[in-house]
Parts: C-alpha cells; sequence; structure tokens
C-alpha cells in the first residue's frame, strides 16, 4: 500500500457500492493525498469510474442506488446526512470523457457556476474568466472571441474549457473521468501538461483507459477488477514491480 508524505484528502474505508441488488464496488479501503495526482486503471465495467462518481456523489442521481462503509474529504464524511451536496460539488470539480460545454459563449461557459446563486460584478467575473482560462492553458487562444459560442471550439479546446469551468469555482479536488479519450494525441499531449500543472493547486483523481497516460501523469496508481480495488501504489511501483500477479497480467497486456 502507497506511504506518501502529503496529508491525506480523500479517503475510503471499507466502502461499498450497490446499483439496485448489483454490487459494483466491494470493501474500497484507500487514501489519496491531497495536492497529488492519483490515477484508476483497469478493464472496462471493473468500478473505477463508479468509485470516482462517489466522491462528489454523482452516482446519487442515478435512481436505486446504495453505499456503505466510509468516504472522508478532509476527515468529513461525504455521505453524512448533514452534508450538503451542492456544496460539496463546488469543493469537488469534475471532468468528464465527453467534453460538454453549455450552448453559451465561451465567458459564459467559464461565469455560469459563479452566477447560479450569487451576485457576482462584471469586474470580478473578468478576473475569474481570465484566471480559469489561464490555468487550463486556453486563454491566449480564445481571448479575442470570448463571446463565440464554445460549441465553435475544437474537441481539445472544448474539454479544456470544461477543466477551466471547473476550475472557476476554485474547487480543492478535480475528478476527471477518461478526459482524453475522445481527444487526438496533440490534445491529450496539452491536458496532459494542464494535469501536471493544475496538481500544484488541486489533489487530482484521474480515471484513464490509457496506461500510459497513467504513468506519464500520475503520482499513485489504483488498479480495480471486477469491483474490488487489487493494488494502489506509488506509480513506479504499479508499473515495475507490482506485488499482485493480476496487476503485472493487466499492465503487460495478458488480459484487459
Amino acid at each position: 500500500m502507497a506511504k506518501e508524505t502529503s496529508p491525506t484528502k480523500i479517503e475510503a474505508h471499507g466502502f461499498n457500492f450497490h446499483y439496485g441488488t448489483k454490487q459494483a464496488l466491494f470493501d474500497i479501503t484507500l487514501s489519496i493525498p491531497d495536492r497529488k495526482v492519483t490515477a484508476f486503471i483497469g478493464p472496462s465495467g471493473c468500478g473505477k469510474s463508479t468509485f470516482l462518481r462517489s466522491i462528489n456523489r454523482m452516482n446519487d442521481l442515478i435512481d436505486g442506488t446504495r453505499v456503505d462503509g466510509h468516504m472522508t474529504v478532509d476527515g468529513t464524511d461525504v455521505y453524512d446526512k448533514e452534508v450538503d451536496v451542492v456544496t460539496l460539488r463546488r469543493r469537488i470539480g469534475m471532468v468528464f470523457q465527453k467534453s460538454i460545454p453549455f450552448p453559451k459563449s465561451i465567458y459564459e461557459n467559464i461565469t455560469y457556476g459563479l452566477t447560479l446563486n450569487e451576485r457576482v460584478s462584471k469586474a470580478e467575473l473578468d478576473v475569474v474568466v481570465e484566471k480559469s482560462l489561464r490555468k487550463s492553458a486556453l486563454w491566449e487562444e480564445v481571448k479575442d472571441r470570448l463571446h463565440n459560442s464554445a460549441l465553435s471550439l475544437s474537441g481539445g479546446q472544448q474539454q479544456r474549457l470544461c477543466i477551466a469551468r471547473a476550475v472557476a469555482i476554485n474547487p480543492e479536488i478535480l475528478l476527471m473521468d477518461e478526459p482524453c479519450s475522445a481527444l487526438d494525441p496533440i490534445s491529450t499531449g496539452k491536458v496532459e501538461e494542464l494535469i501536471a500543472e493544475l496538481k500544484d493547486s488541486y489533489t487530482i483523481v484521474l480515471v484513464t483507459h490509457n496506461m500510459q497516460q497513467a504513468g506519464r501523469v500520475s503520482d499513485l496508481t489504483g488498479f480495480f477488477l471486477m469491483g474490488s480495488l487489487i493494488e494502489f501504489d506509488r506509480t513506479r511501483t504499479i508499473f515495475t514491480s507490482p506485488s499482485k500477479k493480476e496487476t503485472e497480467d493487466y499492465i503487460t497486456g495478458r488480459f484487459g
């Protein structure tokens, strides 16, 4: 099991997840350190995305789901009845596999989450838009067309816009569910460079089917198989000297 000097940000202990009568996660226990990149790998349907979406309770949107065990962020159980889910999701931004900009301008995409529940001045919004687009390495490409439709951007630009939208509300954690799976190699490279820069400010948890990507961008890697966490350790250890045969078989392409 991985040992890290960074403080723990997210912790699961004996965490189980059910879709109705089907159990999707079995007794997951791990600690994710602050301001590191943690990647989850494993074959399709192994539970890695389900686990990712459990962290900010996105699975609550699916009828009939049930959890037991504990999932904590900064020591607070996110499934406690006292937890406000809206506030939780402001602390935990999410970037999905398919980039889905709102059918609004680039500027409005960034400011949408900020203006939902409070009045924010135009000057403040301008600052947030520039800051967020700079953080997502998109500012120089779009600064002269902020009021054009976000749908006019390329696929790679749209995904970086979705990252900018996620960081605009100033979260502490960024969850990324296969953020590069629909992108070309050049756009993928830009997003990977961005992840490396963002980890100075955020705890990043990444689900990827691309093992090379996990090796390039993550500090720690967890290998999921059939709803169980088989192994979790420093990325270098997982890829060079895994302790479990199932991990080695997956890494070396014997299955998956």
